[in-house]
């Protein structure tokens, strides 16, 4: 009971919020992606859901574009404004010639471990089998690739891949005996292991460092609109913020908006704070985006170097954002 009071007292005061003189801005509408609903998008929920887009005065439309390459599109066609997604299809649309760039970090980390079914234990056990994936060409796809080419298997000689979407639907493909394995995000590979399947590995101790998913936009849209996304930046630098320094209201939230349980959800808040998953001011991992390039270059590119973050990359807005919450 005290945990929903202290949950209903921040739904209060997000609402107060917007009454007081500081928040009386016009109301900006804008649509947000996510690649999929897990506790690793959970920050975009808690800005939707929590009032922290609303007292930037931004009246966010938050929806779920699955697969990375699909957002893009969407971001490309003018559908949405921002993209929460694969770091690397950005990556990719730049080489393309797109005008996209990253401007935020939303999951800077590996959270996923790859879960076979009741017959597979090892990564050598998985040699001709079938493993579900969200994308052949973005995001979990490539650094599952780049894992178990570590562990002496290559694509596509030594196993097929199937896509079958997201973390969720992942689960729901392995249960049912579609796939021999695939790659559960955290909290789900719990679930998975109540369940009695088997974690073969965990991508982070093969790639201890890497940037998964990020905010992305249009740069001649953010360029025309650049005080708006000041304000879409600061609104998710307070929403991690608040994630970090309110455990309890933050895993009853997430445990009830993700469906989890919730020592499931502790776990994972826990999981994302102390390895720096989520970014305390929702900021880009840098050095994790060298090895996403880098991973990204080596598997879809012929020529080297990797170019340089800086390529992709704007803090700018998230900068200035920092400098207003001072």
């Amino acid at each position: 009971m005290l945990r929903k009071g202290v949950l209903a007292v921040w739904l209060v005061l997000g609402f107060l919020s917007l009454c007081l003189p500081g928040f009386a801005q016009e109301t900006t509408k804008l649509r947000v992606s996510a690649a999929t609903k897990t506790l690793g998008y959970g920050p975009l929920w808690v800005a939707s859901k929590m009032g922290f887009f609303a007292r930037q005065g931004l009246d966010v439309e938050l929806v779920v574009i699955r697969g990375s390459d699909v957002n893009v599109q969407a971001l490309a066609g003018g559908s949405i404004e921002v993209s929460g997604g694969a770091a690397d299809a950005p990556i990719a649309a730049v080489e393309r010639g797109l005008d996209l760039v990253i401007i935020g970090g939303v999951i800077n980390g590996l959270t996923q471990s790859l879960m076979g079914g009741k017959s597979y234990k090892t990564y050598e056990d998985l040699r001709g089998a079938t493993i579900g994936i969200i994308s052949l060409t973005s995001g979990v796809g490539f650094a599952l690739r780049w894992v178990l080419k570590n562990k002496g298997l290559e694509y596509p000689r030594d196993y097929r891949l199937l896509v079958v979407g997201g973390t969720p639907q992942t689960f729901v493909a392995l249960a049912s005996g579609q796939i021999a394995a695939g790659p559960l995000s955290l909290p789900l590979n719990y679930a998975a292991e109540e369940a009695g399947f088997n974690e073969i590995g965990r991508f982070i101790d093969v790639i201890p460092n890497y940037q998964l998913a990020s905010l992305t936009v249009k740069r001649s849209w953010a360029e025309k609109n650049r005080a708006v996304l000041v304000r879409v930046m600061r609104a998710m630098a307070q929403t991690a913020q608040w994630l970090y320094q309110n455990k309890e209201a933050a895993v009853d939230f997430l445990a009830s908006e993700m469906k989890l349980k919730r020592e499931h959800a502790r776990r994972g808040w826990e999981f994302y704070t102390e390895k720096r998953v989520w970014h305390p001011n929702a900021d880009v991992n840098i050095e994790g985006l060298k090895n996403t390039i880098q991973i990204f270059w080596e598997v879809t590119q012929s020529k080297p170097p990797p170019p340089s973050p800086s390529k992709y990359v704007d803090q700018s807005y998230l900068e200035e954002a920092l400098r207003g919450l001072r």
